[in-house]
Parts: C-alpha cells; sequence; structure tokens
C-alpha cells in the first residue's frame, strides 16, 4: 500500500513538472515506454571518442601523444567547469569556494603527475620526427589552458611581469589582453615578431577570449576571494587551496612542460625549436614569468623567489 502511495505521489509530481511543456503526461510517458534502454558505450559515447585518435603519421608514439594532449584538454574543461561555479555563485559561502578550489586542485595533481607519460612515455627519435608533421600547431594554441587563467585572475594579474607595474584595472581589457604574458612565448626570436602559432590562435580566439575577460571584469575567483568577509579570507584551508592552486598552475604544470621539453628538445646543451617556434626557454620557467593568480597571500620574498628552487633543479640538476 505504501509502494502505490509513493507511486502516486510521484505521478502527481511528473504531472506537475510536464504541465508547462504543452504536453500531457501520457505524451512523456509513452516516450519512456519506447526508448531504447541506455548503454555506457552510447551515454558517453565511446565509439566516436576511440575515433578522434587520427595521426599524421606512421610512427606508433604519435598516437600516445594525441591521446595523451586530447585527455588535458578533457581535464582543463573539468577545471573551467569547477571554476565558472565558482564565478558564478552568489553566496559566497566560504565552504562552497573551498570545495570547488580543492576539486581544481585534484585535477591539477592528476595531470602532473600523469605527465610521465611525455617526458618518459615515448621515443624520443620518434617525436623529433613526427613533430615535423604538426607544424606550426602546438600545445601553446590551447583556449581553454588561456579560459583558466582568464577565469582565475584579473588581466592585469596577467600582464607580462616586465610591463605590470605599467597597468592596472583602469586599463580597458582590449589594452591589457594585448600585454598579456604568453604572446611573448610565441614571438619569432630572431625577428621579434609574431610566429603564424600565435596568429593562427588570435585570428581564431582572440574575440572569444577578450569577451570571457570582459564577462569577469572584476569578478575573477580572486575577487571573488577578495571580497568575502574578512573572517572567510582568513580562513586557513580556504587559503592553503588557493595557494596549492597557484603553484599548480603556475609552478608545477609549466615545469612538467619544462621537463618534457628537455627530455625532447634539449640536445647537447643546444635546444631545438619548439613545435610552432615558441621560445620555450624562456617562456617555460614560472619564476621568468612570474605569473601569480593570488598575489596577496604570499610575502614580499615568496613572490621574489617564484619558481626558482624548481628552476635552479632543472638548469642544475647536479647540484
Amino acid at each position: 500500500m505504501k509502494d502505490q502511495e509513493k507511486i502516486k505521489a510521484q505521478i502527481l509530481k511528473l504531472e506537475e513538472k510536464y504541465k508547462g511543456s504543452g504536453q500531457d503526461l501520457s505524451a512523456y510517458l509513452d516516450g519512456l515506454l519506447y526508448q531504447r534502454y541506455l548503454t555506457y558505450w552510447d551515454y558517453i559515447h565511446l565509439d566516436t571518442l576511440l575515433s578522434l585518435q587520427i595521426p599524421k603519421t606512421h610512427f606508433p608514439d604519435e598516437e600516445i601523444f594525441i591521446m595523451y594532449h586530447q585527455i588535458t584538454e578533457l581535464y582543463f574543461k573539468l577545471i573551467l567547469h569547477e571554476q565558472k561555479q565558482i564565478v558564478d555563485d552568489k553566496s559566497q559561502n566560504v565552504d562552497f569556494f573551498i570545495e570547488k578550489a580543492n576539486r581544481i586542485n585534484s585535477y591539477y595533481k592528476v595531470l602532473i603527475s600523469s605527465f610521465s607519460i611525455m617526458i618518459n612515455g615515448m621515443e624520443r627519435e620518434q617525436f623529433l620526427q613526427y613533430r615535423m608533421a604538426l607544424l606550426p600547431a602546438s600545445g601553446f594554441q590551447s583556449a581553454q589552458y588561456r579560459m583558466i587563467e582568464i577565469y582565475a585572475a584579473p588581466l592585469e594579474n596577467l600582464v607580462h611581469h616586465t610591463k605590470r607595474d605599467q597597468f592596472s584595472s583602469k586599463n580597458n581589457t582590449e589594452e591589457l589582453y594585448e600585454e598579456i604574458y604568453w604572446k611573448n612565448g610565441a614571438t619569432d626570436r630572431n625577428t621579434g615578431e609574431k610566429t603564424l602559432t600565435l596568429k593562427q590562435f588570435e585570428y581564431r580566439y582572440t574575440p572569444r577570449l577578450i569577451r570571457i575577460a570582459k564577462e569577469v571584469k572584476d569578478n575573477t575567483i580572486y575577487q571573488k576571494y577578495l571580497a568575502l568577509p574578512s573572517k572567510s579570507r582568513e580562513n586557513k584551508e580556504l587559503i592553503d587551496a588557493l595557494k596549492a592552486l597557484d603553484i599548480n598552475a603556475n609552478v608545477n604544470w609549466p615545469l612538467m612542460h619544462m621537463g618534457s621539453a628537455y627530455r625532447y628538445l634539449a640536445k647537447d646543451k643546444q635546444p631545438i625549436e619548439a613545435t610552432g617556434g615558441t621560445n620555450w626557454k624562456d617562456y617555460l620557467p614560472p619564476s621568468f614569468q612570474k605569473v601569480i593568480f593570488f598575489p596577496n597571500l604570499y610575502s614580499k620574498e615568496e613572490l621574489n623567489n617564484w619558481g626558482k628552487e624548481w628552476i635552479d633543479h632543472i638548469f642544475n640538476p647536479e647540484k
């Protein structure tokens, strides 16, 4: 009897849900009756997913290279999924903030730990050959990674550190975007001109990135933190989570790329040009860029030494 009452109550709720759709509940129940059972492979579009790896050469390790970058982009999407929830949240609930920051860090931890696939999981000679078929494509062209930065911090925090003191929130979005730090990483080492890699990226994504920057102006994750009540801003768990996010995004993640670059692109102490002509030796080191999402969480000494201990380890591994 209790089961019948429960079913009746559920039917009433369904009728209420669907009455505004222009169809009665009976029509939706017919649809449910005719619908096929859901399978795992259909739900995640498995066949499509497994068909997305299309190498440009015959080298077996190129397929590893493709899959790893596709996995990385999926994790970037997960990070953005959490960032957007922080930005959109109106409650300024500190527990919600902590939960989302911790989720982002969990995704970064997977990305960072998995990078050994790129560092040790491919044959160097294969990579140096198939990479020539990929020009001018480059991981530099990951738009999602740029979106992560824009959601995290105001554009004035992302201006190249050599010019950062010349800009502030008073500058308009377009001015700040033009001086964003990563553009220096895709200029021709000899002429100083933009590489084709950067030109392609700007043509495809500049309007979208500027639109996002305008949407989150004064409402980035950093600014959401600053807008918290003082007691919440002092929450140790939140501070630890945000500092970990900063280190993961702006120190550990680029340094894993440095390890990969040295494995594949440094030979007899003479660096090979990166795919797309990016200046990886000048662009990747965190201490060279000093990109810091949440600068007020650190002491002056910590800011000055940002990423240096890791760079010393990579450049001088014997010390």
